[in-house]
């Protein structure tokens, strides 16, 4: 009779079997690389975001090479969308209020859209390093879940993708609710460990663990490279 651990290694094997990566039917997201996340000053700046650029970079170029889409997603908060993402959640999100302090714990315009948008380091847009290219898609949401409300399964659908690749920031927030919804959808999700950031990098390892065990695969970005060395050049 298999041990446990040999049950987890078939079982993980099953999983990475399913998951690979298949030409024609694979997506890059890149989730919420942000000015508002990012930057340096930004109310809710992530500094460890900035070290994953790098990695995120040399994905896009190597799906761009291969005929991988890239989509790239945007948190976004606007006073006609008044949800719980603004307040209580993201208070940071709120209009900044003149003379007021601004920055984390406070209303900063971050990320906001519309009147008094997020300017600067709280700007919505992605940053430059990985600027999307006019034909790349963009979605913009209000939510942590960049499928709900958004068009980003029907363009997923539409182009027979069922296969995704996960970077971006943060792991715990919008990462996590992104990923989670698109198991849901029954796509088969990778997760690039080395290409995912957060604040707290105990609730990344919790995400990484809990992730492994019924929703995605993690690998890092050399290794998905490679994975994808195989796929037609563009």
């Amino acid at each position: 009779m298999a041990s446990f651990d040999e049950i987890l290694a078939a079982r993980q094997a099953r999983i990475d079997q399913l998951h690979r990566c298949q030409p024609g039917r694979t997506a890059l997201l890149v989730i919420d690389m942000q000015h508002g996340f990012l930057d340096p000053g930004a109310a809710l700046e992530v500094p460890s975001g900035r070290e994953i650029i790098p990695n995120i970079r040399r994905l896009i170029d190597v799906c761009r090479g291969k005929r991988v889409p890239v989509i790239f997603t945007e948190f976004v908060y606007s006073t006609g969308v008044p949800c719980l993402r603004g307040d209580p959640f993201g208070i940071e999100h709120l209009p900044a209020k003149p003379g007021e302090p601004t920055g984390f714990a406070y209303p900063s315009s971050n990320c906001l859209i519309g009147p008094g948008r997020g300017e600067g380091p709280n700007s919505a847009d992605t940053v430059g390093e990985l600027a999307p290219r006019p034909d790349e898609l963009i979605v913009r949401g209000h939510t942590y879940d960049k499928f709900y409300g958004t068009p980003l399964d029907l363009a997923l659908r539409s182009q027979d993708i069922r296969y995704l690749l996960i970077t971006g920031v943060v792991t715990e927030v919008c990462v996590n609710a992104t990923l989670m919804s698109a198991s849901t959808r029954d796509y088969r999700v990778t997760a690039v460990s080395d290409a995912v950031a957060s604040v707290d990098p105990h609730l990344q390892e919790a995400c990484f663990a809990i992730w492994q065990r019924k929703f995605a695969r993690l690998r890092t970005t050399t290794e998905v490279i490679e994975e994808l060395a195989d796929f037609t050049e563009a």
